[in-house]
């Protein structure tokens, strides 16, 4: 079987790049000429899984912007990780300039337990600093064998489910969030019945009746990998499960790289608008002097070059404006639900359903629950 690309480098240790980033700009010095010659600035972009692709290339169209316009050489590292994880290493001393995580939830709490970011940061750039957004869809074998077409048949008997952990991972988090969506949309029929206080009664008992599709679906998941390209991995190298729980992008990516012979695209009628967020790391940024280029490093993702790209990366663009007719045609037409239809935002979410012990998941995710 075919490997995914960049396998070799699926789980960067994020500290090793520490040594890279401690001097961000070194001194112009003059070249032959006498002319004194452009400096090279170093950034950190601290990122999750599923974006490693897509920034090797992002990054090189940015260093030749930079380039042109500046005649300095920048030079982009990536440390790439669960979600969550990632950002517990930026508050733990990792000196990112740039983040690019999986949910605003992640970089919210950056800002909040180590203040090396503003709290309002979501209003620095365009659609609340995300620039591309995804979904949640299934990937399946060949031929689809267990007949997997919608959520409700990730319960069937026999049916294993890879997704990861949504206590260490943004895509995992997306990934649970997408299924309680679905089973509270089955009960209710209208999500903006969660906002209806005359229709409190049938709220509760739809919560219900979701919890215990939630328990059983996580019933149905016999491994519990730490991120997303982690389980990726689980169901392509190992061969574990019957369909993955996936990035739209990361579900495109296998497909790609080993053909219509192995795996298959299932896209649910409905599932979650995803929107990974990015921001910089103000307080790293201004030490390392770095700033300027990190604003527009992130401002070029919004640029018809950046969108092209993540469009070309299975990243759906803000600005569709910007990108082919074929490229549009790639992302397949599901109807979309946002989190806020579910809860206020990820603090709620982090309160109702990850919280350590009294959250949902925790409550489904027991030893006798597997």
């Amino acid at each position: 079987m075919k490997m995914l690309a960049l396998r070799t480098i699926a789980f960067v240790v994020p500290l090793l790049l520490l040594p890279l980033v401690g001097c961000s700009n070194s001194s112009s010095s003059p070249s032959a000429s006498g002319v004194a010659a452009g400096k090279t600035v170093k950034l950190l972009n601290v990122s999750y899984d599923p974006t490693r692709e897509f920034y090797v290339e992002f990054n090189k169209s940015f260093a030749q912007l930079w380039k042109e316009k500046t005649g300095d050489t920048v030079e982009i590292d990536q440390s790439h990780g669960g979600s969550g994880k990632q950002a517990r290493a930026v508050n733990e001393g990792l000196k990112a300039d740039i983040v690019s995580l999986a949910l605003a939830g992640d970089i919210a709490t950056i800002a909040k337990q180590s203040n090396l970011i503003e709290g309002d940061w979501q209003t620095k750039f365009p659609h609340n600093s995300s620039p591309y957004t995804s979904t949640i869809v299934f990937l399946v074998r060949k031929g689809n064998p267990k007949g997997i077409k919608d959520w409700g048949d990730l319960i069937r008997d026999g049916v294993e489910v890879i997704t990861p952990n949504p206590k260490t991972g943004g895509g995992a988090r997306w990934n649970y969030l997408a299924a309680w969506g679905f089973a509270l949309h089955r009960e209710l029929g209208d999500l903006a019945a969660l906002k209806d206080p005359n229709k409190k009664a049938e709220v509760d008992a739809a919560n219900e009746k979701a919890k215990q599709f939630m328990g059983e679906l996580y019933r149905h998941v016999p491994v519990l990998d730490a991120s997303a390209r982690a389980a990726t991995n689980t169901f392509i190298q190992r061969s574990i499960g019957d369909v993955l729980l996936t990035w739209e992008n990361e579900a495109f990516l296998a497909f790609k790289e080993l053909g219509t012979d192995q795996v298959e695209m299932v896209v649910p009628p409905l599932s979650i608008l995803a929107e990974p967020p990015v921001a910089v790391v103000t307080k790293n940024a201004e030490a390392n002097g770095t700033t300027e280029v990190a604003k527009a490093y992130l401002n070029h993702l919004y640029s018809a070059e950046g969108q092209r790209l993540a469009a070309k990366h299975y990243y759906r663009p803000r600005n569709e404006e910007l990108i082919s007719d074929e490229q549009k045609a790639v992302f397949g037409k599901l109807k979309l639900f946002q989190l806020t239809d579910l809860v206020a935002g990820w603090d709620e979410a982090h309160e109702v359903h990850f919280k350590d012990r009294s959250g949902v998941f925790d409550q489904i995710y027991s030893a006798d629950a597997k």
